[in-house]
């Protein structure tokens, strides 16, 4: 059976929402037929001009727009700033006009998933405004339904509407099991549901 990819896209800048993404790219890597490629974004600045090199030190590669036309699916993450998602994250999807144009997305399944310093520091918010520009290039949008048990027991992240952690404020706080469970099946669900569309 050849492997079908679905894209991991993350952007973080303490490990937290990377430690997120190997989680769902494991749920998704479990499922007979599919592959995680997991991508980041370079980080931003205000100063004009390119002072980042084209290819990481380390980590995931940078994303590029063939990724979207190439993947059956999309995991997307991001830390929360402000309730949104961070710059980074947003610059790369400001400039997805191309794809929107031709239709890249369209059909494709979609899960979003995010970190946070403080147990009500815009979760919720951000995984909300992070599926936005999702719609807008018509991609279908899964969350995490209450089937899984640990939505109800977790005392740490985890939300109907996609995988969370709380890292606290400096950001060190481990995955905890809860969180770790919600993150691998959501991986999971986004694999089965990417591999049964794409049969047609």
């Amino acid at each position: 059976m050849s492997h079908a990819d679905i894209l991991v896209l993350y952007y973080s800048r303490h490990g937290a929402t990377k430690e997120l993404a190997r989680l769902i790219a494991e749920g998704i890597e479990s499922v007979p037929g599919a592959n995680a490629r997991l991508r980041t974004v370079p980080p931003i600045s205000t100063v004009c001009e390119a002072t980042e090199p084209a290819v990481p030190s380390e980590g995931a590669p940078y994303v590029e727009y063939a990724d979207l036309k190439e993947c059956i699916g999309l995991a997307l993450g991001s830390p929360t700033r402000f309730g949104n998602m961070a710059a980074p994250m947003k610059y790369f999807w400001d400039g997805s006009s191309g794809e929107w144009l031709n239709g890249a997305l369209i059909g494709k399944p979609a899960c979003v998933f995010t970190s946070t310093g403080s147990l009500h520091g815009g979760q919720e918010s951000t995984l909300l405004t992070m599926m936005i520009p999702l719609l807008h290039h018509g991609m279908m949008i899964l969350g995490l339904p209450y089937s899984e048990a640990d939505l109800m027991s977790t005392a740490t992240g985890g939300s109907p509407y996609g995988p969370t952690h709380l890292a606290h404020a400096d950001g060190r706080a481990p995955i905890s099991a809860e969180e770790q469970r919600l993150a691998i099946a959501q991986g999971k669900r986004l694999a089965q549901v990417a591999l049964k569309l794409n049969q047609e």
